[in-house]
């Protein structure tokens, strides 16, 4: 996942949460106060009822839109289950409560008589059948009834109202904030993305103008104005000039001390074997030349190999054209089967071309066959893989292997994976380093897979070319 999607994704995590903190809020906040204010309605409301049936002994000038009912209870001190039973008579109902009755449960009546009053909610079914939700305040009172000439009696007073309205304007509220914070959602990510891309294309310019720069430090383009990535563009090249400067003297040293070296060594080299082959030596003698001649050999090779990286700076310079592989393959088995005592198999389709310099090619696969020989190989294939825009030649060997731990560092510079081994067999160990720098710069890669004592397997991966046109005489 990219930068700029985390971003995104944060900060419309944080605006989702955000708007449904506000939401829950705004929605508790108007749920209470729409609750509260039927409550002081129905409180109201109940001192209305109260003194309707003080003076008139019936609750129909109450609003058409409370259900009130009044309970008369003829004797003191009654419980929940003698009012179930039926000691309480209904004395009063309001207009707009018709042939319906509103009922408590036991444990309603047992707070009522027990409180005095609550507030409690309960359901009116209509005449259709639907139900009404209400709000329903329940008191005991102690209290005259017009009609009734026996002093205060005991009533139970219900007063309540429909509830629909609230529920219809939360719920109508739940819909259109519902639908505003989505819309919020969509535009902020919509934003966001915008405002992240616009924030992080300078970045990306940076990064893919530094993926650009060769192996070689090269300034990037600066940036007009004094933001931040301004900043950082002259600070990379502040940095890359470092760098430039620390390669220029890499490359002056490789090139001087390889100059330096090869003509002391060229120079043992010579009177090594002049003595090898003219003067009289004994047994001890002639080991301890063998031994000079073998090191220098092998300084000779590493001094080569240091001048040859010193001249191409890392990056290989390419002559570039269609290149007949099964030809190359063939020079190189024809050029190592004389030496070899074991076998190198070719397998190439004749009409296969590639994209490159034949000449560096052919040094490519030679060092993997030399190191293939070098591993004590008794079989070597070397076979081309036709893959439509791309080839891929494999050099297969029987050899010793190479430990999975030693295959990522295999093409670094300077790397043996036995170093007492590889001095024997005269490896610098920058074969591979200048094999894998050749093919890249052919615009190819190179990999290997290998197991101890199953072999290695190392595979060049090359753009595939058309054959090229034949020359008229």
């Amino acid at each position: 996942m990219t930068l700029r999607t985390r971003i995104t994704l944060l900060t419309l995590a944080l605006l989702a949460f955000s708007l449904l903190l506000i939401g829950g809020s705004v929605y508790g906040s108007l749920q209470f106060t729409l609750y509260d204010s039927l409550r002081r309605e129905l409180t109201e409301t109940s001192q209305t009822a109260q003194r309707l049936i003080r003076e008139q002994g019936n609750l129909d000038d109450l609003p058409l839109t409370v259900y009130g009912q009044a309970l008369w209870v003829p004797f003191p001190n009654p419980t929940a289950s003698d009012i179930l039973q039926g000691a309480a008579i209904p004395i009063a109902k309001s207009l707009a409560l018709g042939d319906a009755t509103l009922n408590l449960s036991e444990k309603g009546l047992q707070e009522v008589l027990r409180s005095g009053g609550f507030y409690t909610q309960t359901t009116l079914t209509r005449p259709d059948g639907s139900q009404i939700p209400l709000r329903v305040r329940a008191e005991r009172l102690e209290t005259e009834i017009a009609g009734i000439p026996q002093g205060k009696q005991l009533v139970i007073l219900l007063v309540g109202k429909s509830t629909e309205s609230i529920e219809s304007t939360l719920a109508d509220f739940a819909r259109t904030y519902t639908a505003t914070a989505l819309l919020v959602l969509v535009f902020g990510g919509l934003l966001a993305f915008r405002l992240v891309r616009q924030t992080l294309e300078p970045l990306e310019w940076v990064a893919k103008k530094a993926e650009q720069v060769s192996n070689k430090p090269e300034k990037l383009p600066e940036i007009e104005g004094h933001n931040e990535v301004a900043s950082l563009v002259k600070s990379l090249n502040r940095m890359l000039a470092r760098l430039e400067g620390a390669w220029e003297t890499q490359g002056r040293f490789l090139a001087d001390a390889s100059h330096e070296l090869r003509t002391p060594v060229t120079a043992i080299l010579g009177h090594v074997n002049y003595l090898l082959r003219r003067t009289q030596l004994s047994d001890q003698q002639r080991e301890g030349l063998e031994i000079i001649k073998r090191e220098s050999e092998r300084m000779h090779k590493l001094v080569g190999d240091l001048l040859e990286l010193s001249k191409t700076g890392g990056s290989w310079k390419v002559e570039l054209g269609s290149v007949h592989l099964k030809t190359v393959l063939d020079e190189i088995e024809e050029e190592y089967s004389k030496s070899f005592e074991g076998r190198i198999e070719v397998q190439a389709p004749d009409q296969v071309w590639v994209l490159g310099d034949p000449e560096r090619l052919h040094q490519v696969i030679a060092n993997l066959v030399s190191n293939a020989i070098k591993a004590n190989s008794t079989h070597i294939r070397l076979v081309v893989l036709d893959l439509a825009e791309r080839v891929v030649i494999r050099v297969e060997d029987d050899g010793e292997g190479i430990s999975k731990e030693h295959l990522p560092h295999l093409f670094e510079r300077f790397y043996r994976v036995d170093k007492a081994r590889d001095r024997e067999r005269g490896g610098s160990g920058l074969g591979l380093a200048i094999v894998r720098s050749i093919v890249e710069a052919h615009g190819g890669s190179v990999w290997v897979e290998s197991e101890p004592g199953k072999g290695s397997v190392f595979n060049i991966s090359l753009k595939r070319a058309s054959a090229p046109h034949p020359q008229l005489a």
